[in-house]
C-alpha cells in the first residue's frame, strides 16, 4: 500500500514538473527575454531567402492590394519558406540592435502566416484556421494563439510576437502597417523582407501606402471611414478618435491630409478578412466568404 501511494507520489509530482517546463511564458516573461538592445550590437540577419520568396510570389494588383500567390508558392516555394524560417529560429536575438530586431521580428511574423496560410490552402480566409490555443482562440478563429514558432529557446505564438513583443516592447504604431495577416484589409505584405539598415524608410512608406488606400481612410457622403485596425487598436493610435485622425493626417497625401485635418470624428469602421489570394480568378478578392465589416 505504501508503496503504491509513493509510487502515485511520484508519479504525480513528475507529471507536475513536466506541466511547469511546458507552461507557456506569461507577458512580462517574453518582454524580459526579447527586450530590445539599446546599442547595437553588431549581429545581421540575412533576409535575401524571404526577399527572393516576397519577389516571386506577391504581386501588386489593380485594386491596391498585394496579392499573393498562394497556388504556385505552395508547390514552388513552401520548402524554401520553411527553411528560411528555422533559419531566424536559430538566430541570436539577443545579438541584434534594436532596427535590427524589428525587422527580425516582422519578418518572421509575416513568414510564418505565410507558412501557415499555405499548409491549409486553399482557405477562404485566415479566421477559418484554427490552430488552438486556448477557448477564446477556438471561438475566434484564426491562428493567432498557438505558438507555432521557437525563438532563443521559447515558444512564441504570433499574438505573442505582434502583442507582446513588437507593440509591446518597441512601442511604434507603424508595426501595424510591419506585420501581414493575409487579410484584404490589412495593410499589404511588402514585395521585399525589412532590414534594419531602412527599416525607418520602409515603415514610413508602408504607412503612407496604407493610410492614403481605401482600406486605410477614406470619405464616403461626408463621413470618414477608416479601418477596423484603428478601432483594435486605438491605444497605439493616441488613444481616441482625435488620436487617429493626426496620425493618419501624418501620413496622407492631399488632398487627403486636408479633409483630414478637417474631421472631427470617425463615421465608421470596415475590415475585410478575405485571403489576400492572388489566384487567376481571385485576383481582386473574388474568393472567400465574404468581407467581414465591423461597423460602430
Amino acid at each position: 500500500m505504501h508503496r503504491m501511494t509513493r509510487r502515485l507520489t511520484a508519479c504525480t509530482m513528475a507529471l507536475m514538473s513536466a506541466i511547469l517546463l511546458a507552461a507557456p511564458l506569461r507577458a512580462g516573461e517574453i518582454e524580459d527575454a526579447f527586450r530590445p538592445a539599446v546599442a547595437d550590437a553588431g549581429g545581421r540577419v540575412d533576409h535575401s531567402a524571404w526577399n527572393a520568396l516576397l519577389t516571386a510570389y506577391v504581386v501588386a494588383g489593380p485594386d491596391g492590394v498585394n496579392h499573393v500567390l498562394y497556388e504556385r508558392f505552395k508547390s514552388a516555394g513552401h520548402q524554401r519558406l520553411k527553411t528560411y524560417i528555422a533559419s531566424l529560429e536559430a538566430v541570436d536575438v539577443r545579438q541584434l540592435g534594436r532596427a535590427e530586431q524589428f525587422a527580425f521580428w516582422a519578418n518572421l511574423y509575416n513568414a510564418k502566416t505565410i507558412d501557415i496560410v499555405l499548409a491549409h490552402y486553399p482557405v477562404g480566409s485566415i479566421k477559418d484556421i484554427n490552430l488552438g490555443g486556448g477557448l477564446v482562440a477556438t471561438l475566434k478563429g484564426g491562428p493567432w494563439a498557438a505558438k507555432v514558432v521557437n525563438v532563443n529557446g521559447h515558444a512564441l505564438s504570433l499574438d505573442d510576437i505582434e502583442h507582446v513583443i513588437l507593440r509591446g516592447l518597441f512601442k511604434d504604431p507603424r508595426v501595424h502597417y510591419a506585420v501581414n495577416c493575409a487579410s484584404v484589409g490589412c495593410p499589404n505584405l511588402q514585395r521585399s523582407a525589412f532590414t534594419g539598415a531602412r527599416l525607418e524608410a520602409e515603415l514610413d512608406a508602408a504607412a503612407r501606402q496604407y493610410v492614403n488606400s481605401a482600406r486605410g481612410a477614406r470619405f464616403e457622403s461626408g463621413g470618414l471611414v477608416v479601418s477596423s485596425i484603428y478601432k483594435w487598436f486605438q491605444v497605439d493610435f493616441g488613444g481616441d478618435e482625435a488620436g487617429v485622425i493626426r496620425h493618419l493626417a501624418r501620413y496622407a497625401d492631399e488632398p487627403l491630409r486636408r479633409r483630414l485635418e478637417r474631421a472631427t470624428a470617425v463615421t465608421s469602421y470596415v475590415y475585410d478578412w478575405r485571403l489576400n489570394d492572388g489566384g487567376a480568378d481571385t485576383f481582386v478578392g473574388a474568393r472567400g466568404s465574404g468581407p467581414v465589416r465591423s461597423v460602430r
